[in-house]
């Protein structure tokens, strides 16, 4: 606690002297078949990440398929053209390597993590599965019950995740987003291998995936190794995708749920836009100092105000979600206090809003989100793993990494009247989706 309460007074301290920081010692390039290859230089420590990230998520499944690219995620660890069930595993964990892989909205990534000089390897055997899946079915449907299972235990089985899953869905209407990144339970248990083969292919081309290096790499080594290993994998036709565009107020939502839960919750989200759909940038970086005002910290609102002074809620967070693709979400979210009415809490965490939208937020405010994102800028760098992240992240919202470099310098020309601007405009009903979770009655539990 001492060390970051340290670093943010330094950095307070910095951000009014507006300084310039060195730029990542990173490098990026694109081979002819279309793949893009990001390599992140940090030679502290003998390590390595190797990520491949594809532009391919729940958010781009048909009716039906829902779930398939989380499906099509568990079968890349399965057969290849030349490695059978369980190879993949065995020759990581031989050379002292860790794995994984994971689906979100917008995108499907694997990763591993060795000594470096294991950099040939990792990136031999992600090439293998960019281009020689091969899908048993005996194997699929037994893999397509482990699949409904996690959902059971994940989802089904957890009343808050449920909550959440509900939620989501009136949360951003009429998109891939609507639907859960595991998918319906009715679609998993009728995936046919079909199914997956078709996405693969769609999907799984190097004219639509990044590849991220980072650690303690030779960037001559690493192009070498990526003519190697990826030069001559076919490029293929992607399914064409509109032009993001901000998505118009779909109307105040509200849902009413009782489940299993031991504390009554609150889910509020609105609509807004993304780094790329809003008009004008200017909005996205207010949007993200709105929500560090209201939650960042011991000082920040929503901890002063609705847990420490008027103690209605047990917990309480706000964030937004604008790295995206399309449009991003600002969302609240509390756990009641014993006694306290869901509509208490509702009613004051709109005043919060409603002050803000009215009044601007103070310069020392927006000096303590500055200098959060800073510190946390900082703290950031000491992983490896979390900078092939960022990288990844960046490339799949088709955002150039550099923005993550000058995001403080973009926050310092954000004023107190930005912000303001920022509640009214965007925090308003008709762009608001608002759930109540309560336990179930004695009555419902019988």
């Amino acid at each position: 606690m001492l060390r970051t309460l340290m670093l943010l007074s330094l950095l307070t301290s910095l951000l009014l002297s507006t300084p310039t920081f060195a730029s990542p010692n990173t490098h990026s390039y694109e081979l002819d078949n279309g793949l893009q290859v990001l390599v992140r230089e940090d030679h502290r420590a003998p390590v390595i990440t190797v990520m491949v990230w594809y532009r391919v998520g729940s958010i781009d499944e048909p009716a039906g398929m829902t779930g398939i690219s989380h499906m099509l995620e568990h079968m890349l660890f399965k057969h290849t053209k030349h490695m059978s069930p369980g190879d993949f595993a065995e020759i990581v964990a031989r050379h002292g390597g860790r794995m994984n892989a994971f689906t979100s909205y917008e995108y499907t990534g694997y990763y591993q993590e060795y000594e470096a000089s294991r950099l040939p390897l990792a990136l031999e055997l992600e090439a293998e599965r960019m281009q020689h899946l091969q899908l048993d079915a005996d194997e699929f449907h037994r893999e397509a019950k482990v699949v409904h299972e996690e959902r059971r235990q994940r989802t089904d089985d957890n009343p808050n995740a449920l909550a959440w899953e509900k939620f989501g869905a009136i949360l951003r209407p009429g998109t891939g987003y609507a639907h859960p990144v595991i998918g319906w339970e009715r679609d998993i248990v009728a995936y046919q291998p079909s199914q997956a083969q078709d996405w693969y292919h769609r999907w799984y081309s190097p004219n639509n995936a990044v590849v991220v290096v980072a650690g303690d790499v030779d960037p001559a080594e690493v192009k070498q190794l990526m003519q190697r290993y990826y030069a001559d994998i076919p490029a293929r036709t992607v399914p064409h995708r509109p032009a993001p565009r901000l998505a118009p107020a779909a109307g105040e939502r509200r849902l009413r749920l009782s489940l299993p839960v031991q504390v009554p919750s609150l889910y509020i989200g609105w609509n807004v836009p993304s780094i790329n759909t809003a008009d004008n940038d200017k909005d996205f970086y207010a949007l993200m100092m709105l929500a560090g005002v209201l939650d960042g910290g011991q000082s920040a609102r929503i901890e002063r105000n609705i847990i420490r002074e008027q103690r209605l809620a047990a917990g309480a967070s706000v964030g937004y979600q604008g790295l995206a693709r399309e449009d991003g979400v600002f969302i609240m979210s509390a756990s009641a206090n014993p006694n306290v009415p869901l509509a208490r809490i509702e009613e004051q965490l709109l005043a919060e809003i409603n002050t803000l939208a009215s009044t601007p937020p103070s310069q020392e405010e927006l000096q303590r989100v500055r200098a959060q994102v800073l510190a946390s800028n900082v703290y950031k760098q000491d992983s490896v793993f979390g900078q092939a992240m960022e990288l990844g992240a960046y490339a799949m919202a088709n955002v150039p990494w550099q923005l993550s470099e000058a995001l403080p310098e973009k926050l310092a020309t954000i004023t107190p009247e930005d912000v303001s601007a920022a509640a009214k405009k965007w925090l308003i009903p008709e762009r608001s989706a608002t759930a109540y979770v309560e336990p179930l009655t004695q009555q419902e539990e019988k």
